[in-house]
């Protein structure tokens, strides 16, 4: 079943259960797979991979939000936008241990012989393709910063 799918069948479930939060939450994601497909110059469908990088974005624009909201002192805007991201992440790959990320950082940092911090963009080019939908970007990056000091 594609992403869109899911959704939609997720968007009846929360129709019918009058939760405005995950409806909101789905819409969402229907809305930018929509515009994602009929792009100029865009395929007809949207690959899995498009379709993660796709989710995996508004999941992280909600959380940056409600980073804001908070440093802000506005936890009745935080809230809703944390709940939204919580809904949304449901559509990505299960996401990895700090620990298990941790693993493949060293795997590829022994595999390139990287030393130094002027290696962390060829590190952090191989660990984010392999690990693409399994891990936060941001957290790759810290993991990576650690490693090569």
């Amino acid at each position: 079943m594609s992403l869109q799918q899911e959704v939609m069948s997720a968007m009846k479930e929360a129709m019918k259960a009058k939760d405005a939060v995950a409806l909101e939450s789905l819409r969402a994601i229907k809305s930018v797979l929509l515009m994602a497909q009929t792009e100029a110059g865009a395929k007809t469908e949207l690959s899995q991979d498009e379709e993660i990088k796709i989710v995996q974005k508004l999941v992280k624009q909600r959380k940056d939000s409600a980073a804001i909201y908070l440093e802000q002192k506005r936890a009745d805007l935080a809230e809703p936008e944390l709940a939204q991201a919580e809904i949304i992440a449901q559509f990505l790959p299960a996401q990895l241990s700090e620990d298990e990320i941790e693993k493949v950082v060293l795997e590829v940092i022994a595999a390139s012989g990287a030393q130094g911090m002027k290696d962390m963009g060829k590190v952090m080019g191989v660990v984010s393709g392999r690990l693409a939908g399994k891990a936060d970007g941001k957290t790759i990056s810290s993991i990576v910063k650690s490693k090569l000091i």
